[in-house]
């Protein structure tokens, strides 16, 4: 996806989050961890890390992209592949892990792409977590298809509450992104329309994650990532409402990915491939 964002943008969007008086304790820099190789890979829209399977980490490919997760081990290699059966991408730009309605943990991806603001609605697919002696496979997706108050949105970040089990997409392209949930027993709803619930301090989100104990918030865009300390208690939204940290941040072609690791003590980020520089996949640990 080209990136179209202007000068007074970019400087909303450094201006709009106020900088801490210190720099965050939280995580220290990106550390490069390995560059991809794999040429199926060069549109990376979306990143999560398996609850099941210890160091694998999915990702998928933005519109137009093979209908699949592919499976990375923390190296960067491709270690298999999960295709969505009777499935496009029509637009996938973000992927998550969180419950299902039998307990069991679900890969979420979120058809939620729509630069033009041109499609009625926007959909998330769900696939069970893939066991490990079955890297590779073919699943039927079950799906939900969404609408926005107001009409179409273009968005980039999925998440899913692993406490209350609900869904959220942020919007990208309001000066002010929106955040949205989808309650957990409205999935598969026909249509069912988004409910808008606050406005955040910044611009074009590409990529969101929720630790896997609910306490910790990411959202990134292409200059920074926002961090939020949930306590317990606190739904997804009272800890939002807070100011975010930014945390340090190494830049990247076009970063559209980002991932928590299941002990929720260091995540990842990827970027497409851009300008002939190949996706480096980048660890953050905790301090």
């Amino acid at each position: 996806m080209k990136i179209t964002i202007g000068v007074a943008i970019l400087f909303f969007t450094f201006s709009c989050v106020k900088a801490q008086e210190e720099p965050s304790k939280t995580f220290g820099e990106g550390v490069p961890m390995a560059t991809l190789t794999d040429d199926e890979l060069d549109e990376i829209s979306g990143l999560a890390c398996s609850r099941t399977i210890p160091g694998i980490i999915y990702v998928h490919n933005d519109s137009g992209g093979e209908a699949a997760v592919y499976l990375l081990d923390t190296l960067g290699n491709t270690v298999g592949k999960v295709e969505l059966s009777e499935t496009k991408n029509r637009d996938w730009e973000d992927i998550a892990v969180g419950p299902g309605p039998d307990g069991q943990s679900y890969i979420y991806i979120g058809e939620i792409g729509d630069n033009n603001a041109v499609y009625k609605d926007v959909s998330i697919f769900r696939i069970p977590e893939p066991n490990a002696g079955d890297l590779y496979t073919q699943v039927l997706p079950e799906k939900t298809t969404l609408t926005y108050p107001g009409g179409a949105r273009d968005a980039e970040s999925l998440m899913v509450d692993p406490v209350s089990g609900d869904l959220f997409i942020i919007s990208k392209r309001d000066s002010l992104n929106t955040l949205y949930r989808l309650p957990v027993n409205k999935f598969g709803d026909e249509g069912f329309e988004l409910e808008e619930l606050i406005k955040l301090p910044f611009t074009s989100a590409t990529a969101a994650d929720i630790s896997s104990d609910g306490s910790q918030i990411l959202v990134k865009n292409y200059f920074s990532i926002y961090y939020w300390k949930r306590n317990p208690g606190e739904t997804v939204v009272q800890a939002m409402r807070r100011q975010p940290l930014e945390l340090p941040y190494s830049p990247e072609p076009q970063g559209e990915a980002i991932g928590f690791n299941p002990e929720g003590n260091a995540f990842y980020t990827l970027s497409e491939k851009r300008f002939d520089i190949d996706p480096v996949l980048y660890k953050y640990s905790s301090k």
